[in-house]
């Protein structure tokens, strides 16, 4: 018999030197949307962009990474 599970998705921001791994809100969003989920709590996900997933064990991980540049 085969059974078919539905991967847990969580979502891996960087900031200021420390790794943040954020649950997933609500599996039917898009990933976008869970960025703006949570870009109210951690400012630096509103200039973020999404990795491509990443398979661990029985996880899928979004590294966000912020594309903001630094000016000068």
């Amino acid at each position: 018999m085969l059974l078919a599970t539905a991967l847990e998705r969580v979502f891996i921001i960087n900031d200021k030197g420390n790794e943040i791994r954020l649950t997933d809100p609500d599996p039917t969003w898009s990933e976008q949307s869970v960025i703006n989920y949570y870009a109210n709590e951690y400012p630096i996900l509103a200039t973020a962009k999404i990795s491509a997933p990443q398979f661990n064990a029985d996880k899928v991980e979004f590294r966000l990474e912020s594309v903001m540049g630094t000016k000068g």
